[in-house]
């Protein structure tokens, strides 16, 4: 147990530190874009841990790690080719070791990134199955099947991958004969594992026991909602769905009833680590399912503990749409016991700035404003929340990056432009007025992996600290206010009523939250000087595209 201050009355309040994830504030550590220790251009775990005094200052509970395993870097680590080490590129385990070190002494929690639902085709299992015959145990990992037509020239069927392109790749047997084809529902070096073979969950808790043996605090877990087919793999009524919206649609090859089996099982291991020393090991799944009553079936008290609740993410700026997710989040998730996990962005989306505004080669005004108010918002909410790298600087995305340079596997699939995840995972900037912006350690003339525009400059992390009105301080504010809140994870919250285009509600704790979607001024609903603001805010009025924060006597929901 330890204590908070109450912000309101300044009492000290009792929190359960074992249940810490269900309002813990988790900052995602792009590995290759966070900050660069060899001068190499690429990002690594000695960059993060020489960083992490600055998200101690920030004031976050904890990192999560994108993946740093050996890969051959095909979709950036999200084609693992081992489990159970560190890739040079990125370090070594000593490293990581390291890293862990630092963290535990700072008191930040530490998740890794694990991806279950593919691994990279220089992994030592599909190497045994591509030198294996038809019908062989190697192949029996994955998903093999001969093809449809006289000479089995067709795919088993017509699903299409999430990344553009069929869903099925054709191998060359041992005898140089065209064979049977492979399923991939990401990339082509990304094939998909046979979660009905029971050597695949034996290989994943070895990993999972690896890594908390190291001392992690748990696992974010790429496509939670994947990992089983429907056995008889049939073709799809719309199998362009997921490339269409590069979500996962496909019902059948995602959220199939058996992988709730296998969240109920890693809960139990971590549940094993949990029962040795109190503290909680948290497992967060990135799940994208179509109503919030599905997402709620994955949190229930023996699966996961938090999945990513992306309908916030996607909402259009209007608080008729916030506040129909967020209710309907409340209801159903927050009903199973645990808590609602808020995201504002990530490494596969346009950064906020960006989506918020017009866009441009840089953030627009409306557009910044935008993300500072949707970020008060989302750190008023009730449950825990995640942060991704730069959103705290106001980082633009990235739009006119040339043709050259692109990396995502969907720009090489594809050829198109549209949906790329290179612009929000350039470098960061940390200091100067010239790239790197002391991303790299390397000369003035180190390239990063991906260019840095000028502008960035403007966006540099040590000019954020010295600007007291920077997005940077208005997250940090939001932290220090945030944690001498009692109940973050456990409140609710009641709607008030406002002028139309303005969303507010009071929690249980006092806490107000009000944000003006409008342009317009309009009277706020709660009278006096906030806490907290997006922007100048006078006492009773609340600008358009702002957000505040008061502590009112409005009665308890």
């Amino acid at each position: 147990m330890h204590n908070r201050r109450h912000a309101q009355t300044g009492q000290r309040v009792t929190i359960d530190k074992h249940r810490w994830w269900r309002d813990a504030v988790i900052y995602q550590v792009y590995v290759r874009s966070f900050l660069d220790s060899t001068g190499d251009g690429i990002g690594d775990l000695a960059g993060v841990r020489a960083g992490l005094p600055y998200l101690k200052k920030l004031g976050v509970d904890g990192v999560w790690l994108s993946p740093f395993y050996p890969s051959p870097q095909h979709d950036h680590g999200y084609d693992v080719a081992d489990y159970t080490d560190v890739d040079p590129v990125f370090g070594d385990l000593s490293e990581f070791d390291l890293l862990m070190t630092d963290a535990r002494r700072l008191g930040i929690k530490v998740l890794l990134d694990i991806v279950p639902n593919h691994c990279s085709e220089e992994h030592p299992w599909f190497r045994e199955a591509l030198a294996a015959a038809p019908g062989s145990e190697a192949r029996a990992r994955f998903h093999f099947a001969d093809g449809r037509g006289l000479d089995g020239s067709e795919p088993p069927n017509n699903w299409h991958s999430m990344f553009g392109g069929p869903a099925w790749s054709r191998v060359t047997e041992r005898d140089g004969t065209p064979g049977q084809w492979y399923l991939h529902m990401f990339t082509t070096e990304q094939p998909d594992l046979n979660w009905r073979n029971p050597e695949v969950g034996a290989h994943f808790d070895h990993a999972l026991r690896f890594w908390l043996d190291r001392g992690v605090d748990g696992f974010r877990i790429d496509v939670a909602a994947g990992l089983y087919k429907h056995p008889d793999l049939p073709d799809s009524p719309d199998p362009e769905a997921d490339a269409r919206t590069r979500d996962s649609v496909n019902p059948l090859a995602w959220n199939q009833p058996e992988v709730h089996d296998v969240w109920r099982h890693w809960r139990s291991v971590c549940e094993e680590y949990t029962a040795r020393d109190g503290q909680e090991r948290l497992l967060v799944g990135e799940v994208s399912v179509p109503t919030a009553r599905e997402h709620a079936l994955y949190v229930r008290h023996d699966e996961l503990h938090q999945a990513f609740f992306f309908d916030l993410l996607s909402a259009p700026w209007n608080a008729d749409a916030f506040r129909k997710v967020i209710s309907h989040a409340m209801q159903d998730i927050a009903g199973t016991g645990s808590t609602v996990t808020w995201v504002l962005n990530n490494h596969d989306q346009v950064r906020t700035v960006t989506r918020y505004g017009e866009l441009g080669t840089e953030g627009s005004g409306l557009g910044a404003a935008r993300a500072r108010a949707a970020a008060l918002l989302m750190l008023a909410l009730p449950g825990a929340a995640y942060i991704y790298q730069g959103e705290e600087l106001g980082l633009p995305e990235v739009v006119d990056l040339p043709d050259d340079v692109l990396t995502d596997p969907i720009f090489r699939r594809t050829g198109s432009r549209a949906r790329i995840r290179d612009g929000c995972r350039v470098p960061l900037p940390w200091s100067g007025h010239a790239s790197p912006f002391g991303f790299t350690s390397g000369a003035e003339s180190a390239k990063p992996w991906l260019p840095q525009p000028a502008y960035f400059a403007e966006y540099a992390t040590d000019r954020a600290l010295a600007d007291t009105h920077s997005f940077w301080h208005l997250y940090r504010d939001g932290l220090q206010l945030r944690a001498g809140l009692p109940q973050l994870g456990e409140g609710a919250l009641r709607w008030l009523d406002t002028q139309p285009g303005v969303l507010a509600f009071v929690r249980g704790d006092g806490l107000v939250c009000a944000v003006n979607f409008g342009t317009a001024p309009t009277p706020a609903p709660v009278s006096g000087t906030p806490l907290l603001s997006s922007g100048p805010c006078a006492p009773g009025v609340l600008p358009g595209s702002t957000a505040a924060w008061w502590i009112s006597d409005c009665t308890n929901p």
